[in-house]
């Protein structure tokens, strides 16, 4: 896994930021199972509610064109370490419990978590199946 690449394409992707009420860019970039890069950026709206966070609008993006096996996923914020909010760990968590979650401070440094370290006792798909 190309830890370093999908870092250098979060931080690209975070230049795409469409955020003119709080000026905070956040970029994202998502690794499928076959290694396959998709980013994401925020993208900020007037009435505030319909905006998405970069994580949302990555995965969004992946799953719209097909995959939905994700390995990994960096995340890269205006200030420092910028992690993902609760309900990005929740969509996160729907399409992997397995998922390497990269926050990124800078290209040489970040940090790594799984999304169980984030999103503790989680719930997912598997538990709305019928038993």
């Amino acid at each position: 896994m190309d830890i370093k690449n999908l870092i250098k394409k979060s931080i690209e992707a975070k230049k795409n930021a469409y955020v003119p009420y709080s000026g905070f860019r956040v970029g994202s970039a998502l690794m499928t199972k076959d290694g396959k890069i998709y980013t994401g950026c925020n993208i900020e709206c007037a009435s505030y509610s319909p905006t998405i966070c970069a994580e949302r609008t990555v995965i969004s993006k992946a799953v719209s064109e097909g995959d939905r096996e994700f390995v990994a996923i960096a995340i890269c914020g205006d200030s420092g370490y910028t992690y993902p909010c609760g309900v990005c760990r929740q969509v996160i968590r729907e399409f992997s419990k397995d998922i390497k979650i990269v926050i990124v401070k800078s290209e040489n440094e970040y940090k790594e978590y799984s999304i169980s370290d984030l999103l503790p006792h989680s719930f997912g798909p598997e538990d709305l199946k019928k038993k």
